[in-house]
């Protein structure tokens, strides 16, 4: 058991050696050096292992984070390959967007920091993202919404004929154009809401 503190001793001192005032600026020196000896006094990696007759060491790995990814993973458009909708706001004011095929309406939207929330993250579970398609030839372009989103609009405010999710509609080619308001509220209704 000696052995052990004398080997815990020695780390120490080698850990609070290496954290010395020529290595660190003065502004941080307080900070990295109760961060360095706490969490390498608090680490059993540092520690010789217990089962082993010789002293080994576990290796620890470095933890690293990418910065985070503009929201709903909608990216910029190449140029020439840009397709393009406009937002009517509630005020009547018009937004017209460059976006990339693939991206849908409550994305873009919300990367542009449009009036749209999408309570349930784009998953078809409330009709918070609720657009009005403004020209009926776009509309018969679109896919035929299906069970769920006939659903949630149902639960829309201000349901039209040319009603549709923004989470539900992606932008194609076909789609280059397309105009879409918003309506003048939503309704935050869940399909949770109504589960017993």
């Amino acid at each position: 058991m000696s052995a052990l503190k004398s080997a815990s001793a020695h780390l120490g001192r080698l850990a609070l050696s290496s954290t010395s005032r020529a290595t660190i600026p003065s502004t941080k020196l307080a900070i990295h050096t109760t961060r360095s000896w706490s969490s390498a006094a608090s680490r059993s990696s540092l520690l010789p292992s217990k089962t082993s007759r010789y002293p080994t060491f576990q290796t620890t790995r470095a933890f690293s984070a990418t910065s985070s990814v503009a929201h709903g993973h909608v990216h910029t458009p190449k140029p020439g390959e840009e397709l393009y909708v406009t937002f009517i706001d509630k005020d009547g004011t018009e937004v017209k967007l460059a976006v990339c095929e693939g991206d849908n309406l409550l994305d873009i939207a919300q990367a542009n920091d449009l009036e749209m929330e999408g309570a349930c993250g784009g998953s078809c579970a409330c009709s918070t993202c609720h657009v009005i398609v403004t020209d009926d030839t776009y509309y018969e372009r679109m896919p035929e919404p299906d069970d769920d989103e006939n659903d949630m609009l149902d639960l829309a405010f201000g349901l039209t004929e040319t009603s549709r999710l923004g989470c539900q509609v992606t932008m194609t080619k076909e789609l280059d154009g397309l105009t879409v308001k918003l309506p003048s509220m939503t309704r935050n209704l869940q399909a949770s809401d109504f589960k017993s």
